[in-house]
């Protein structure tokens, strides 16, 4: 019982114990807040991509793509593991406005508006056809007309607030789209006869997928279009990809095995046709490994925060180490007498580190409800300072990110609380086994009362 009264007694009376308790509480709220946030956009990110290509790719880098895809989405759609399936193009096109002699570079990707939705979360991205996504590709002010939808990035632009300024409608915009058709060999397909493919478009919808590299970049075209433009018509059909989204009791490494599994089968099975060449460059990815290359640019973002404020977590053991070395030598008198009276240095021990478990706790919980409180006023702060200073976090007409990600992770919240804790005793340790291990005549001399 006297641990814990002597424990609470130095928390209380001792003035420096104070910077002990605020020094924890400071990095505690510093890395709440700036692991919440950046959690918050990995998190994000991750559904972003997650939603973009759904749960399962099977596909090839090759732009030739390959053949006898639809026979496979057929065993696929047997599976009693699988939701949804959607054949894809994908390909490069120059675009050029009709009427201008100005070309852009984009990338193009044929999709069937429905098939897509089911398997993506393409159909959310829509703006004029968000309920009707089957009418997708049908301009409204010419439903007759063949239309594409454009990535957003490419035809609106945003306001400091990364707003983005919408029209009733859509304009009537022409594109001619221009992309080069190779045969199943990788040649071009029209050699010597004007080696492109073009044919005109116009917008009829934008797609906001929240990936500012996709937004800026892409134009989706219906599916036959763009095989066509893509010199994958003809008697043997082919795709770029086939994506696949699982049922919800599905767990993602089981379902990517499974279909595997089946696309093995099916190569054999395959293996005497014309083109069967190409399914030996299909893979099957996860939806992570398939945007690894961009998820994994923002993972190494968060590990490099990470390790860095575990170097702060260094630095408030060191702190508390200061704090409890003049602590323990101004209590010199406190030890000699306790262990006069049968305290041993295990006791003494559990003291200290009590003491020092006080002051984790004590500073983890006001820097926790610091940083909850700065979280949850976060965005209203960075408005103030946008309205005042023209200060943001993150430019918004450069960066596709709206609030400013504030829900607590709870797990993280522990993991945060639990180093702190664990900091202040480290840091008390030391000193701690040193008071110890100090015999009680040696401090109880006339001469060092």
């Amino acid at each position: 019982m006297y641990k814990i009264v002597l424990a609470v007694r130095y928390l209380v009376r001792r003035p420096i114990t104070y910077f002990a308790v605020l020094a924890v509480a400071l990095c505690v709220f510093i890395v709440v807040v700036v692991m919440t946030v950046m959690t918050g956009l990995v998190t994000e990110f991750k559904q972003k991509n997650h939603k973009f290509v759904g749960d399962c790719v099977v596909g090839t880098e090759s732009l030739v793509g390959f053949a006898y895809y639809e026979d496979f989405m057929k065993e696929l759609l047997a599976e009693d593991v699988i939701e949804g399936v959607s054949a894809v193009i994908k390909s490069y096109a120059l675009v050029s406005p009709v009427g201008t002699e100005r070309n852009i570079g984009v990338e193009i990707m044929g999709i069937d508006p429905v098939d897509q939705t089911k398997v993506t979360g393409f159909g959310e991205t829509l703006y004029h056809h968000e309920g009707d996504v089957s009418r997708a590709f049908e301009p409204v002010y010419e439903p007759n007309l063949g239309g594409c939808v454009i990535g957003i990035d490419l035809v609106l632009s945003r306001d400091s607030k990364g707003r983005y300024s919408y029209d009733s409608g859509p304009a009537g915009i022409g594109l001619a789209i221009s992309c080069f058709p190779l045969t199943a060999k990788g040649a071009l397909a029209k050699a010597g006869a004007g080696l492109v493919n073009t044919k005109t478009f116009y917008y009829s919808d934008n797609s906001h997928s929240g990936l500012a590299r996709v937004d800026s970049s892409m134009i989706y075209l219906p599916f036959e279009e763009a095989q066509l433009l893509c010199g994958m018509g003809g008697s043997v059909k082919r795709a770029s990809a086939i994506h696949i989204k699982f049922k919800p009791d599905v767990k993602l490494k089981a379902g990517c095995e499974r279909v595997a599994s089946l696309l093995s089968s099916y190569k054999q099975k395959k293996a005497g046709e014309a083109q069967a060449v190409l399914l030996e460059k299909v893979s099957v990815q996860s939806w992570k490994e398939y945007r690894r290359t961009f998820i994994a640019a923002m993972e190494k973002e968060q590990t490099m925060m990470t390790a860095m404020f575990a170097l702060v977590g260094i630095t408030t053991v060191f702190i508390v180490f200061v704090v409890f070395y003049m602590i323990i030598s101004h209590k010199s008198k406190d030890i000699g007498i306790l262990k006069s009276i049968g305290a041993s240095n295990a006791n003494i021990i559990q003291l200290f580190l009590f003491f020092a478990f006080l002051v984790g706790l004590l500073g983890s919980a006001i820097g926790v409800l610091g940083g909850w409180r700065f979280l949850v006023h976060i965005n209203g702060i960075e408005d103030w300072f946008f309205e005042h200073f023209k200060f943001q976090l993150w430019d918004r007409t450069i960066y596709a990110i709206g609030d400013i990600p504030n829900a607590v992770d709870l797990k993280v919240l522990v993991i945060i609380i639990l180093s702190a804790i664990g900091a202040s005793l480290a840091g008390a340790l030391l000193p701690s086994w040193q008071a110890a291990k100090r015999e009680p005549v040696e401090i109880l001399q006339v001469s060092q009362l």
